[in-house]
């Protein structure tokens, strides 16, 4: 009778304590999802002010030179812009001096 007895107080520990295992569980997971969700948007944030910055030197360019610059690299050497290169992709396509180049960033 004494395992039957002790068995018996700790399956009354368990479910009084299931609750609180459960919650605990719970708020684990909210807070993985909440820290995953938080870094996407900061890595599509990163994205969105490197394609800015390029889009803006570039106007920069095309207001002090009467041209938009004809490659990435004009802009990496003349206008301080800094790519990292192992974790964007730069999309730089010129059609002609006088109209904007197409800026895309993509994350690698």
């Amino acid at each position: 009778m004494g395992f039957k007895f002790r068995l018996q107080r700790n399956l009354r520990r368990l479910v009084r304590r299931l609750p609180g295992v459960l919650l605990f569980a719970a708020l684990a997971v909210v807070f993985v999802f909440s820290v995953d969700k938080a870094a996407r948007a900061h890595k599509r944030e990163t994205v969105g002010q490197l394609e800015e910055s390029i889009r803006r030197a570039a106007m920069v360019c095309y207001a002090l030179e009467g041209r938009y610059p004809e490659s990435l690299s004009y802009l990496k050497g003349n206008y301080g812009i800094m790519i990292d290169e192992e974790k964007f992709t730069v999309y730089y396509d010129i059609f002609a001096s006088n109209i904007m180049p197409e800026i895309f960033v993509v994350e690698k």
